[in-house]
């Protein structure tokens, strides 16, 4: 009988197998609806990106500064201990000679030397009709290769449409296209710019992006984890 799956070992079998995993519930309704309530409270955040402005898409986003809120901070740093390791195995099918250290802390003291010194956690607010185009977010030379999508509005209850969009172009091969939607305080792992597929000559690149499908009603609110800070 084969030894039982530990839940770490199953999402990162899906990382290899689709470039996502869901990673279930990380934030309780509450916390949820705290985060919520902070997306109005300017002083939290560097910077706010109007989508339409720059042809982005509809809707709008806000960085948070350092410090992070505590419930952010904590998140951030556990997921980058679970993805770390699987970061690390990715890079070697590619033959990238590329390592990333064990906790965040020591992740961000790399970019800050590389000059990527902005926070880039950010939270996402979305009304009717508001979209985001597929894009990646990469901004600057060190990239870590996941980025984290928690949900903090119930979808069908506080929003309809919405759903978070994955597309992933292998080389002279069709694009393939995800559509899901992820639960009031469920996490999402995705492909930050590309994967490791298998090929018969080994691993090649598979490039993938992400967007959000147009909302038809409500309100829909979105945390952002990227891992590497932006110069």
């Amino acid at each position: 009988m084969a030894a039982p799956t530990t839940e770490n070992q199953r999402v990162e079998d899906d990382l290899w197998d689709q470039g996502y995993a869901r990673l279930g519930v990380v934030l309780s309704g509450a916390e949820c609806d705290a985060l919520r309530l902070h997306y109005f409270t300017q002083s939290l955040f560097r910077r706010t990106i109007d989508m339409q402005r720059y042809r982005f898409g509809r809707g709008e986003y806000r960085y948070f500064n350092y410090p992070l809120p505590k419930r952010v901070q904590a998140l951030r740093e556990h997921l980058y201990e679970v993805l770390s390791p699987v970061a690390g195995r990715w890079m070697d099918a590619l033959g990238t000679p590329q390592k990333f250290p064990q906790t965040l802390a020591k992740f961000l003291q790399h970019c800050h030397a590389n000059g990527q010194c902005r926070p880039t956690p950010l939270l996402l607010h979305y009304r009717p009709g508001d979209f985001n185009c597929l894009h990646q977010d990469v901004y600057g030379a060190i990239v870590f290769p996941f980025q984290v999508i928690v949900g903090l509005s119930a979808p069908g209850q506080d929003y309809g449409g919405g759903e978070l969009l994955l597309v992933e172009q292998r080389p002279r091969s069709q694009s393939v296209g995800h559509a899901l939607l992820p639960e009031k305080g469920e996490a999402i792992v995705i492909t930050t710019r590309y994967r490791p597929v298998r090929g018969i000559r080994g691993f090649y690149r598979a490039s993938l992006r992400h967007g959000v499908s147009r909302l038809t009603w409500g309100e829909r609110f979105s945390l952002g984890l990227i891992f590497h800070d932006a110069s």
